[in-house]
């Protein structure tokens, strides 16, 4: 065998073990995830927003006051820090949320949600003890949002933009719950 073969067979052997290495110990690529990651995004004219979240499913469990508690911080979804970027500086109830990229702490309650929009990004949504890794001096802006109490169940936690009135939403759903942060 000559030489280049010697070396191509090794290189692809050094990527196969680094391929296996990563997937044992960090994220096994090859099963499907309990809560899957999605991003969403909005486009109009030259503003663009974009969402990534990590979706867990209700699974016959109860969510909110139960898996996710009442009146503490929520890490708004599974697995990693929620994120949410904009290219433009937003208005949210009269108070300005600037140009940036922000991680999205949620505090849900049985008639409002506090939603909270930090600077700081995180490599995780909770520490080892399973408490949020969210820091309020990072807070940049909080706003309360009513809650929705939804007619049929939404299975999987689901985060989308809401353009159908001419006046966009960021929402929220799962359960029997929606919430929608208004955006100018």
């Amino acid at each position: 065998m000559n030489t280049f073969l010697k070396r191509i067979l090794f290189l692809l052997s050094i990527v196969a073990l680094g391929l296996f290495l990563y997937s044992y110990f960090v994220e096994n690529i090859f099963s499907k995830r309990l809560s899957p990651k999605d991003t969403i995004e909005f486009k109009l004219n030259d503003l663009k927003l974009e969402v990534f979240y990590n979706r867990p499913s209700k699974k016959n469990r109860a969510i909110f006051g139960a898996l996710v508690p009442f009146d503490k911080v929520w890490r708004t979804g599974a697995n990693e820090a929620t994120t949410f970027e904009t290219n433009q500086t937003l208005e949210l109830q009269g108070a300005q949320l600037p140009i940036g990229k922000y991680t999205l702490w949620t505090v849900p309650k049985d008639t409002i949600w506090t939603v909270i929009f930090n600077s700081k990004q995180y490599p995780w949504g909770v520490d080892s003890e399973m408490k949020p890794m969210w820091n309020p001096n990072y807070d940049v802006l909080s706003i309360d949002v009513p809650v929705q109490k939804l007619s049929s169940t939404v299975e999987q936690f689901t985060i989308a933009f809401d353009n159908s009135t001419d006046n966009l939403f960021l929402t929220m759903a799962w359960d029997d719950v929606k919430v929608a942060v208004p955006l100018k």
